[in-house]
């Protein structure tokens, strides 16, 4: 049943974590006049853990004829996201404020919204496996 709801939330999750870091970039640096985009693969940090919320995704995605085994991917890929957006704040609250000026890029809310999405996708999953067991009792 790869049409239900949860797979749009899913892989718009798998966009969110695999597609998109390589064309918005985290934080801008300014050096002096020079200003130079930081994209997630300069961090292996952040290279690692997109990587890792894109595959679960995608594992979740295809993993849709057992809905425990998908929500507990789920979960798993939440914590990837919080481990990555932990990282982005310890990143952003350290940079140095004399040497080289930051701004926040559009990049940095990324891993906020791919937990939405599975937040979502969590919520799908669980009433589909409610509307299962709800059935199996009529039987």
């Amino acid at each position: 049943m790869i049409q239900r709801i949860q797979t749009l939330y899913l892989a718009i999750c798998f966009i969110a974590s695999g597609v998109l870091p390589f064309f918005v970039s985290i934080w801008t640096e300014k050096n002096g006049e020079e200003t130079q985009a930081v994209y997630f693969t300069e961090s292996t940090t952040a290279m690692v853990l997109f990587g890792l919320s894109a595959l679960l995704a995608v594992i979740s995605i295809f993993s849709f004829k057992k809905r425990q085994n998908q929500f507990v991917l789920n979960r798993l890929n939440i914590i990837s996201n919080f481990i990555l957006l932990g990282f982005f704040v310890y990143r952003t609250l350290n940079l140095s404020g004399e040497a080289v000026v930051s701004e926040k890029g559009i990049g940095i809310t990324l891993p906020a919204i791919s937990i939405v999405l599975l937040v979502l996708a969590n919520r799908a999953i669980k009433k589909d496996e409610d509307l299962v067991k709800s059935v199996d009792r009529l039987r």
